[in-house]
């Protein structure tokens, strides 16, 4: 089992690092996590308009640990790909699904759905989705809709992902309103720091104009194969333009991580013991200690 570090200081471990220590170690978490779910419910969106980085992985896994911790945790899958719903095991047509939410037509109470995995729940999505890019923007008010489904639901959480598509779209803007914080996946490869700036940007104008809390958790380096030199100047080049962003944990190019969507379960469960869980589950304890 790792130990948190000690960042150069001494300081009490969180419940939530306690636990997610707990569960990486497979002992069970101590009773009193429990009682953490009803006082926190942090909405986190998984968030950057370039595809292929890893926020769909991200989100399953972190989502997975977290729960795996003892943690009553939701994933709601906002890109209309639904490949987070069909990465946890559940079908793509399920109705009522996040479509539904959106137009008003199902409560997210009555669209959330259990997964294979004790305490992590799924809003699915559904391919139905892709048109709320369309019919969102034509409503007043459109950008608040997620926000306003989750309120009735929010408390049952410790928390809740939000998985969101690969553009600055309409659902995204609906997630980055309905989140406190933001994670960023950036892979390390010769693009990783093109459109970052519009990303920021686009964060910046959602947190004066429609969501003054919401704030960057962090930027996690994803699909990292450490042996090139590629990769590794482009590590060096993330940590030196965000060097208090960039989580410690990096995610390595790994097979487990990629196969394990096909047999629709997080890595901690397709190979618990390979690099790539190892990696997800410090992922969680870094997203726990920022709070």
């Amino acid at each position: 089992m790792r130990e948190w570090p000690a960042n150069g200081h001494s300081r009490p471990r969180s419940e939530a690092e306690s636990s997610l220590s707990a569960a990486e170690s497979g002992r069970r978490p101590t009773a009193r996590a429990a009682t953490v779910t009803r006082r926190m419910g942090t909405v986190y969106a998984i968030a950057n308009q370039k595809g292929g980085v890893g926020k769909t992985t991200t989100a399953v896994n972190v989502a997975a640990c977290i729960a795996e911790a003892g943690y009553e945790t939701l994933l709601i899958d906002i890109d209309p790909q639904a490949n987070a719903t069909v990465g946890l095991g559940l079908p793509k047509d399920a109705v009522p699904n996040v479509y539904d939410v959106l137009a008003g037509e199902a409560t997210a109470d009555a669209a959330i759905k259990p997964s294979s995995i004790e305490r992590l729940h799924v809003l699915p999505s559904s391919a139905d989705l892709a048109g709320a890019n369309v019919e969102l923007p034509r409503q007043p008010g459109s950008e608040q809709r997620l926000r306003e489904a989750l309120a009735p639901v929010r408390d049952r959480y410790a928390f809740i992902i939000l998985d969101c598509p690969p553009s600055l779209g309409p659902l995204t803007v609906n997630a980055l309103v309905a989140a406190d914080r933001v994670i960023v996946p950036v892979q390390t490869e010769y693009f990783a720091l093109e459109g970052l700036a519009g990303l920021l940007d686009t964060l910046a104008l959602i947190q004066r104009e429609l969501n003054p809390r919401l704030t960057i958790a962090g930027m996690i380096l994803t699909m990292h194969d450490g042996r090139t030199r590629l990769a590794r100047d482009v590590e060096r080049e993330v940590r030196e333009h965000f060097p208090e962003l960039v989580f410690d944990t990096v995610i390595p190019r790994n097979v487990r991580i990629s196969e394990a969507p096909s047999y629709g379960r997080p890595v901690i469960h397709h190979d618990p013991h390979c690099v790539g869980a190892d990696a997800y589950f410090e992922l969680a304890k870094e997203v726990a200690a920022r709070g």
